[in-house]
């Protein structure tokens, strides 16, 4: 039985789900591009992690991240206390709720929400002891994982710059598990605007280079100031007039035969062994 409080929220009382057909599903659906997104400063959360994120969450407007909950009449049975908090929640049938996930294997329970993210400036007041910057990070679960392993690490925001993929893009926000929702946002189109805003601050920017001349586990005091990592593609890392414009350049070493690490791995290596030094000094 649907429970009753999501039964009032809903747009659809009478409990009969929407269909695929739906017009405002039509629009809905249309989220799945990036131009679209952009234009509404709206996305989709799938699945009830990111869901129960996103009830967390304001917008950045200020106001509540999540706009409408989607949900087949079974989610809404597993998912009641997400049901009683939700602003609306809507019943779709099935089909309905799969046309608006990109899941293989759809959860039941999407959320439409607005953009969190907000101008780097904003974050910097106060000065944060932690920030990510993500340089041309193109890959949605690499974006999605930095994004949990920052909020992991403990650190105060995450930026995506330059032409990184849209931190909206359903991959992303899957990967992030709900982090997107928690951890400080900001979309910056220049990536040095980004640095030198980070040092303006009083941070460190630390660029992870494989070709850097400290090695991380190293790397001593370096790692205990207020720091902004800079993490640049996962296949041609970072150009070397943006690596120039940091303070120190740090590489993880590589004792096997593996050429490389995996930018979200190395990633989170970096803001682990800064929250570490942060903790001990």
């Amino acid at each position: 039985m649907v429970e009753e409080g999501a039964q009032r929220l809903s747009r659809n009382p009478l409990g009969t789900p929407l269909t695929s057909g739906n017009t405002r599903l039509k629009e809905t659906r249309k989220l799945s591009r990036r131009s679209e997104r952009s234009e509404r400063r709206l996305f989709l959360a799938d699945g009830p992690k990111a869901v129960e994120g996103a009830l967390g969450a304001v917008s950045d407007s200020g106001v509540s991240c999540v706009v409408e909950v989607f949900a087949t009449p079974a989610a809404t049975e597993q998912y009641a206390a997400l049901a009683a908090a939700a602003p609306v929640w809507t019943l779709v049938d099935e089909r309905a709720l799969a046309s608006l996930s990109d899941s293989v294997s759809p959860a039941g329970v999407v959320a439409l929400c607005r953009f969190v993210d907000r101008p780097f400036a904003h974050l910097l007041d106060p000065a944060p002891r932690l920030v990510a910057i993500c340089a041309d990070v193109r890959d949605p679960g690499n974006a999605g994982t930095v994004i949990r392993s920052a909020d992991a690490a403990g650190a105060d925001a995450v930026v995506m710059a330059g032409s990184s993929v849209d931190a909206y893009n359903p991959k992303t926000v899957r990967a992030s598990v709900g982090s997107l929702f928690r951890l400080p946002l900001a979309v910056e189109p220049d990536p040095a605007t980004a640095v030198r805003a980070a040092q303006a601050a009083g941070l460190v920017v630390l660029a992870a280079d494989g070709a850097g001349d400290v090695d991380l586990f190293e790397a001593g005091d370096l790692l205990t100031q207020p720091t902004a990592w800079l993490f640049g593609n996962e296949a041609w890392g970072l150009p070397d007039e943006l690596a120039a414009l940091a303070d120190h350049r740090l590489a993880i070493p590589i004792h096997g035969r593996a050429e490389s690490l995996n930018l979200s791995t190395a990633a989170a290596l970096c803001l682990y062994a800064s929250a570490t030094a942060h903790r001990r000094s």
